[in-house]
């Protein structure tokens, strides 16, 4: 890296200027007829998280989502990872986690849909979640589980014996 792009030389003095992150976040509506139980109280089970997020199963392409939790298991914000095509998306670990140390996150679920209408896990499925979580908990931020929405039907990994 050039680092006369950090420096700015005005007569005798020097100013170092680099690049600062900030995060953004942004209010979206997920849902409209949410039920009561995800404003007052934390996710207890997966029908929960399925309950929340069935209406990805209306898209036409595949929607990877992180929800980032507080230790109460409340949500703190969702990260649309990505939207792929229709029978697939790209999930980078590196992504998932810099968002996740960034909402200050305490543990995360993953959400995705599959567009065919059957939730089984792909193979790809399988390793992105395992690397998911390795990575989780290398960091200290525990997968919790990950949610494959269907047509009126989820499957979820913890349930499966998968995570």
């Amino acid at each position: 890296m050039n680092t006369k792009s950090f420096f700015d030389e005005t007569s005798n003095t020097k100013t170092l200027r680099m690049r600062v992150m900030r995060p953004v976040f942004s209010r979206e509506v997920i849902r409209e007829d949410m039920p009561v139980y995800i404003a007052t109280n934390r996710f207890n089970s997966p029908s929960q998280v399925f309950e929340m997020f069935r209406n990805l199963i209306c898209e036409t392409k595949e929607h990877f989502l992180c929800l980032h939790l507080d230790g109460k298991n409340r949500i703190v914000c969702l990260d649309r990872v990505s939207v792929g095509s229709l029978n697939q998306s790209i999930v980078h670990v590196r992504e998932v986690m810099k968002a996740a140390l960034l909402s200050s996150a305490a543990a995360m679920l993953l959400v995705h849909n599959h567009p065919s209408g059957d939730p089984s896990p792909s193979t790809e499925d399988l390793n992105i979640t395992r690397r998911l979580k390795e990575a989780g908990d290398l960091i200290g931020i525990p997968v919790l589980d990950h949610i494959i929405i269907g047509d009126d039907q989820f499957v979820s990994f913890v349930e499966r014996g998968l995570l």
